[in-house]
């Protein structure tokens, strides 16, 4: 059995003596950090394999619900294992103050479909000094068809509703998009949200609005546990990022209706972890996968779009059922049109005291 065992590491010591390369060299990889279930099956699929098959470079892909907690303990103890990471926006822009993540070279960026240079093609606001925007996403509510046979939930003044829609709703376990979608739904006009914010009356204005549900919210954390839990009927509604519902709805036939009204748009970041391992690995793997192709192909696989313009008009169809995606993208002007862009730069300043505020609401 101890044979056995030793026999890969004579081939891989014989190998070494023989081509001069390090045991690295001779199996190069990179991990690359995401949020796991559809969303990460999309990105496999649509530049993973590719990536792997035109570089021989592996991908090594780990799951997680976001924050910079993780990066931040292992940059501070010089123990990074962790190569690329697929973040939200504040999270990025954050960890890039604080020195967590690799500066950009955003001359190494392939050009856009139509040619025009990499900074030109992704749209405005979506590259930042360690971060390049790869997909809009929202974060929306959703409901069971089934469990309304009669009036239906259509604007997010309804998701707080109780006695008009009863039962159950499910939120994600942070204040971020949660205190949006309160004060939206408290009647705040879409343009003056954040300027509400920014003030204490309507930070506790939001958190009124909470309060009305507080007793019926199940908490979610992991993207994939909404669709779950809509099907289960542990929840009656529930908040959701818009592709995990799409994906429900054509692959597991789920009769699941989004409401776009009050959808928060954001994009995602790809970003380097600072002390990346398999630095140039990542650097490849970092271009490969904000290409224009890359990010459109996404695209085929899960309803987000690419945060680039030349990617835009080649929108298509859902490979696996040929659904036409261009009705589920978040930024189809029918679902935008009642959409809130979310503010990155405010979370970015205010997280730790809203997540202090938060918890210290949850437990009240």
């Amino acid at each position: 059995m101890t044979l056995h065992r030793s026999i890969p590491a004579a081939f891989l010591l014989l190998a070494t003596a023989l081509t001069g390369l390090t045991p690295f060299a001779l199996a190069e990889s990179v991990t690359v950090v995401s949020w796991g279930g559809s969303y990460a099956r999309a990105c496999e699929k649509a530049f993973h394999e590719p990536f792997t098959a035109e570089t021989g470079i592996e991908i090594r892909l780990e799951d997680y619900n976001g924050g910079l907690a993780q990066i931040r303990a292992q940059v501070e103890t010089g123990n990074v294992h962790w190569d690329v990471v697929d973040m939200e926006m504040a999270d990025a822009v954050r960890g890039c103050d604080e020195g967590l993540l690799e500066p950009l070279d955003l001359g190494a960026l392939a050009p856009g479909a139509d040619g025009k240079p990499a900074e030109e093609d992704f749209y405005p606001g979506s590259l930042t000094e360690c971060g390049v925007g790869t997909l809009f996403y929202s974060t929306i509510y959703a409901y069971n068809l089934e469990r309304f046979p009669g009036n239906r939930p259509s604007t997010i003044a309804d998701f707080f509703d109780l006695e008009k829609f009863p039962g159950r709703r499910g939120m994600r376990r942070t204040p971020q998009v949660n205190m949006e979608f309160a004060l939206m739904a408290d009647g705040v006009p879409l343009d003056q949200v954040y300027a509400a914010l920014r003030t204490q009356e309507g930070l506790d204005r939001a958190f009124r609005k909470l309060d009305t549900i507080k007793d019926h919210i199940v908490w979610w954390e992991a993207g994939a546990q909404p669709p779950q839990m809509l099907a289960d009927g542990e929840v009656t509604m529930s908040t959701a990022y818009n592709g995990r519902i799409f994906n429900a709805q054509v692959l597991e036939n789920q009769p699941f209706v989004i409401v776009w009204d009050g959808q928060l748009l954001d994009t995602g970041q790809l970003v380097i972890v600072a002390g990346s391992p398999n630095l140039e690995a990542a650097r490849k793997f970092f271009s490969f996968s904000t290409t224009v192709r890359s990010l459109v192909a996404v695209g085929r696989y899960i309803s987000y779009s690419p945060a680039r313009q030349s990617g835009t008009a080649l929108i298509s169809t859902h490979l696996e059922t040929g659904v036409d995606m261009k009705p589920h993208m978040p930024t189809t002007p029918e679902n935008a049109a009642r959409g809130l862009q979310y503010d990155w730069e405010w979370w970015s300043d205010h997280i730790d005291e809203m997540n202090l505020r938060f918890i210290a609401w949850l437990l009240r």
